[in-house]
């Protein structure tokens, strides 16, 4: 009895974590698929009907002209007019038909297959195959043939066409490869010095580290909107006065390190202070200078912290926008993706079609990177969070 009461005590919060765990991974998958699926679907269909019957196919309100009176024939005391309402231009895309009508407030109004009575002595029946009978008890007076409206169950389809007007359109490449040129090094040169600082402030002792350590805490809560136009003022007058260009890759390599060095010192100097206490002071021991240490026993250590803190930094300047525009620019060759795909989206005039392919192909390159280092992540995030020094 009490092996079972133990047991169930230990299995409901790891059930509970399960669950919780399930929860988070349904909520970031639903829009993540529904993203998808829905840059690849025709406008037509994103206009219709929900991306979650993209697979059971969806039903579509297209207008046809039925055939032209003079092509009636007599058929008894009636005039009769056949054919398929497929064969108009302007019908749309072929499907079965589900349901017709002949105004355009009630595309829906006859079943297909139904006999409708439109007065005056006419009727139409409208086949799920498209094919039509419409006749009426005198001459046909018009003089184009009558229109009307068709509930078309279309199959399910998806097209590239999207990914291929967002990926061909003028700039795009060449955003990319500035997006890349400001994620990477932006993410590389704040975890090299934060390493270096976070090691000097765990193991190497001199006067003011805990200033030191104050300050870095401090600024992590130090708004980004707040410091922008300082930083950018101080690095234009510098750039001036050494003949650099204000507006370059430099700049804003130096801008995101800025930013995100206080966050990665906190999070690296953490973990590294939470190292065992023995294997520094054997290697001293042994004659290894600060830097030895650091290289050869910290580095290969503190690889998940490093790892995790690059998750954050890379995500977040591969996904900035306000930054890149301030330090790099706005003109063509200067844009990143954020931007062209924002000027994008403007001259499109905000199509659901063109706006879920933009998004997948941004949010493309981040999900493969925290794939590849999603495992480090919860590893550095905890060391880090329980050990000090």
């Amino acid at each position: 009895m009490t092996a079972a009461i133990t047991l169930r005590r230990i299995g409901l919060p790891r059930l509970i974590v399960h669950l919780s765990v399930l929860v988070i991974c349904i909520l970031w998958l639903i829009p993540t698929i529904g993203i998808l699926v829905t840059s690849l679907r025709e406008p037509g269909q994103i206009a219709s009907s929900g991306w979650w019957t993209a697979f059971s196919g969806a039903a579509e309100t297209s207008a046809a002209r039925l055939g032209e009176p003079s092509t009636a024939r007599q058929d008894g005391p009636n005039y009769v007019i056949s054919g398929s309402v497929f064969d108009a231009a302007d019908s749309g895309p072929k499907g079965s038909v589900r349901a017709f009508g002949t105004k355009v407030a009630a595309p829906t109004e006859f079943a297909a297959g139904e006999a409708a009575d439109l007065g005056d002595g006419e009727t139409l029946t409208v086949n799920e195959d498209g094919t039509y009978i419409y006749s009426k008890n005198a001459p046909f007076t018009d003089k184009r043939g009558k229109r009307v409206y068709l509930s078309v169950a279309q199959p399910p389809s998806f097209t590239l066409n999207n990914y291929r007007t967002v990926l061909t359109s003028q700039g795009i490449g060449q955003a990319f490869i500035n997006s890349l040129t400001v994620a990477i090094p932006a993410t590389i040169i704040p975890i090299l010095i934060s390493a270096f600082a976070a090691y000097a402030l765990s193991w190497m002792h001199f006067p003011g580290r805990a200033i030191i350590i104050a300050v870095v805490v401090g600024l992590i809560v130090v708004p980004l909107q707040m410091s922008l136009i300082p930083l950018l003022k101080m690095y234009n007058e510098i750039g001036a006065f050494f003949g650099i260009a204000s507006r370059s890759y430099v700049g804003i390599w130096l801008a995101h390190a800025a930013f995100g060095m206080p966050l990665a010192i906190y999070l690296l100097r953490n973990y590294i202070a939470g190292l065992p206490k023995e294997v520094i002071e054997s290697a001293r021991v042994d004659g290894a200078s600060d830097f030895e240490i650091f290289v050869r026993i910290v580095l290969p250590l503190s690889f998940p912290a490093l790892a995790s803190f690059s998750i954050f930094q890379f995500l977040w300047t591969w996904n900035d926008l306000l930054v890149a525009m301030v330090f790099l620019g706005t003109g063509k060759d200067q844009l990143v993706l954020t931007g062209a795909l924002n000027a994008l989206l403007g001259s499109m005039g905000g199509k659901w079609e063109i706006l879920t392919a933009s998004a997948f192909i941004t949010i493309i390159v981040p999900i493969i990177v925290f794939f590849a280092l999603q495992r480090y992540l919860v590893r550095g995030l905890l060391a880090g969070s329980v050990k000090g020094g």
